[in-house]
């Protein structure tokens, strides 16, 4: 039998009460607070008889996501309350539908048919540069977040999609998802908002974005053209038996395509400008290194990979600001970590943000130190994991590197970024967005 004595540090729900208002705005100064207090691994009590158990354990969160990553699931958080607004896609969905959809869309994001995307990407990231003004101090996030809404947009579509249904349909992604950040954070008020009609009015939302898509699916069906896209990918793709994707499938993954591609990404793009822009002796380095790399008139994606400089910041930023900054999984029988028990249904949530800021896993763990990642991440694949880890790692992970190479090897190669103010705000919402990132642009022409 398993040791039920070695009991995990508890927090009470009185404790959980009186700071809800904080939690709401920002919850990790007080998971902090409780890591330091308790230990790498606590249970938060959030009601009677629920609880959600928080780690910053490295080696628990290998063996979750993994060692043993057959005996735990995505929690409810992303199968259920998330489903409602994106669909039962790659990100939301389990067992074997999970397993069936990941291997029929596994091809669409091998770096091979990621080099026929590369120069769609980058007009698209040139595009938005556009929009920056010199002398002036401006938030770079709106223009990061379009942006990387863009990207995927052009990757998906080409340029079939016209500019009214993106706005559209970016506005939609990011309602939906503040809506969602409101459900998970009051959960006493679930039955208000069912009630006072609210989580009707987003799934109303939800359901236009649906059938935007959808005309957009089908006018690339009637067209007959071939666009060597993501969709036409994803319109090709075959199951085991020779099936194609159903139709209802297909937008449940371009939403999720749209709401996990574009979020983090401009989320971590945000975070290394305003990093460079506090470092420039880094912004110096990329900026000297990518004029090397240009005379060499190499490929795209050749390109990419030699930019080094630029690949260590944006690790080391992850690092520090990671996107998806909580990975939540729940087990489905009784399990065992180094002594400690987990009943079967427990609701775990591991804070990377904690784990990639552990003073036992880093040295000088809140400074910026790009030079850590000078041999890639994998040296620290133990105890790094922006794009999480184990089967369910990110699809979309080579994707957003080469996007954000990209995008910061234009920007430092095109303008001298300056600070604004010393410290970096954030806001945690579904995803670790940035908050008042104001910066300065100076041409370099």
């Amino acid at each position: 039998m398993k040791n039920k004595e070695n009991k995990i540090p508890e927090v009470s729900l009185l404790k959980f009460l009186k700071h809800s208002a904080n939690i709401l705005k920002n919850p990790l100064p007080f998971h902090h607070k409780n890591f330091e207090e308790k230990g790498d691994t606590f249970r938060l009590n959030i009601g009677f008889n629920k609880s959600v158990i928080f780690s910053r354990d490295a080696g628990l969160v290998e063996y979750v996501l993994q060692k043993n990553q057959r005996n735990f699931v995505k929690s409810e958080i992303q199968t259920k309350d998330l489903v409602k607004y994106v669909g039962e896609g790659l990100l939301t969905s389990e067992g074997e539908h999970w397993k069936k959809q990941r291997k029929l869309i596994q091809p669409a994001f091998h770096k091979k048919q990621l080099e026929n995307l590369l120069n769609s990407i980058r007009e698209a990231i040139l595009s938005e540069y556009k929009r920056i003004s010199t002398g002036n101090e401006i938030d770079i996030f709106p223009i990061f977040n379009d942006l990387a809404f863009q990207t995927v947009v052009k990757s998906l579509f080409s340029s079939a999609a016209n500019q009214e249904e993106i706005n559209r349909l970016q506005y939609i992604t990011e309602e939906t998802q503040k809506m969602l950040v409101k459900e998970l954070r009051q959960p006493y008020l679930g039955w208000w908002f069912k009630a006072s009609g609210k989580i009707d009015e987003y799934l109303e939302l939800t359901a236009e974005a649906r059938s935007i898509l959808k005309t957009m699916v089908q006018e690339r069906r009637d067209s007959n053209e071939r666009h060597d896209d993501l969709l036409d990918m994803l319109l090709e793709a075959k199951y085991d038996d020779g099936n194609f994707m159903d139709e209802k499938q297909l937008i449940d993954e371009i939403l999720i395509l749209f709401t996990a591609g574009h979020e983090t990404t401009s989320n971590s793009l945000t975070f290394t400008a305003q990093l460079l822009a506090l470092n420039p002796e880094w912004q110096e380095k990329i900026y000297k290194e990518v004029a090397e790399l240009k005379v060499q008139n190499l490929d795209q994606m050749s390109f990419v990979a030699q930019c080094n400089y630029t690949q260590q910041v944006i690790e080391e930023s992850m690092r520090l600001y990671p996107p998806a900054y909580f990975i939540d999984r729940v087990n489905l029988e009784e399990d065992e970590f180094e002594g400690k028990y987990f009943e079967p249904g427990s609701n775990l949530l591991f804070s990377l943000h904690e784990v990639h800021r552990h003073p036992d896993l880093w040295k000088d763990p809140d400074d910026f130190k790009p030079e850590r990642f000078a041999e890639g991440g994998r040296k620290y694949s133990s105890q790094y994991f922006p794009f999480g880890a184990g089967p369910r790692k990110c699809i979309g992970n080579n994707f957003a590197m080469f996007e954000m190479i990209i995008a910061v090897t234009e920007l430092v190669g095109r303008y001298k970024l300056i600070p604004i103010q010393d410290e970096i705000d954030i806001k945690p919402l579904i995803t670790l967005k940035p908050k008042n990132a104001h910066l300065k642009f100076e041409s370099r022409k």
